[in-house]
């Protein structure tokens, strides 16, 4: 049995992330670990909306922070019924630390981690990827499996492989966690820089690697800059595709300077990935 714990928000439920959480439960027979972030320095609330017209109004205080803990106990209620219904087993963490620390800690001990790409976990909306998403993947200690706004069954996997050592972790850890993925049409897509002639680096290891977990994988070799190229060959496929790559080797300085493949393709496709970092 495996433990893939999925990550929500209270307050503003992220229905895609369940659906996903439930999908890969039932097929994985995995322990599923509902964690609901409740950081007291998180609430539906603004400041302003405590003051009243004596200044800090103690009945508003008591009304919202009520308000606040229905909507929090709704959100649990939904995601125990739900793995009631799919008949698996299920764990219910509500964790009330600084939020960050509390998912990263849950990830040491998971096998998995789902999270909804919008996650942030603040009053900001933000367009992804969301600082919450972007720390989260540079320290996580298992994969993050990342949800789009809108479930879709996955029909087909595309395999990111540039030759290094986190691409063929990250494509281990996939085929761990979701074997029965296997029967689906599996692509591996390499890109070549500009001017480079268009080869799969180790071309004979690697094929000889993924025909022992994948042998009727296809491959597709580009050529050009590997951001712009990945991100256009993907936005090709449609929204059933499950994207797997490495992701976050750097140091948090340098991520300053360069994004990560991750932060390029969380921007700008609308499918779920699958990322791992060695």
């Amino acid at each position: 049995m495996k433990k893939i714990s999925a990550v929500f928000d209270g307050l503003k439920f992220a229905d895609s992330t369940l659906a996903y959480a439930i999908k890969l439960a039932e097929s994985s027979r995995a322990l599923l670990s509902g964690v609901f972030l409740e950081s007291l320095l998180y609430n539906s609330y603004r400041l302003d909306d405590l003051i009243g017209s004596s200044g800090l109004s103690e009945v508003k205080i008591k009304h919202l922070l009520e308000k606040d803990k229905a909507t929090r106990d709704k959100s649990v209620g939904i995601f125990e019924q739900a793995c009631k219904k799919a008949h698996i087993s299920y764990a219910i963490h509500r964790d009330q630390g600084f939020s960050l620390q509390e998912v990263l800690k849950e990830s040491i001990y998971s096998d998995l981690l789902l999270i909804n790409v919008e996650e942030t976990f603040s009053h900001v909306r933000v367009q992804p990827p969301t600082h919450f998403i972007r720390e989260l993947l540079a320290a996580t200690q298992c994969p993050v499996f990342i949800t789009p706004r809108d479930y879709q069954e996955i029909e087909k996997v595309v395999l990111l492989y540039d030759g290094k050592p986190p691409a063929v972790y990250a494509i281990k850890m996939f085929n761990y966690m979701m074997p029965w993925l296997r029967g689906k049409p599996i692509e591996v897509v390499s890109v070549a820089d500009d001017g480079d002639v268009a080869e799969l680096p180790d071309e004979a290891l690697v094929k000889e690697f993924i025909a022992c977990h994948y042998p009727a994988a296809s491959y597709a070799l580009l050529n050009g800059n590997p951001e712009e190229e990945l991100t256009t060959f993907l936005k090709s496929r449609n929204k059933h595709t499950l994207v797997v790559l490495g992701a976050y080797q750097r140091g948090g300085v340098s991520r300053w300077f360069k994004s990560s493949m991750a932060d390029k393709l969380i921007k700008e496709i609308e499918a779920p990935l699958f990322i791992a970092h060695h």
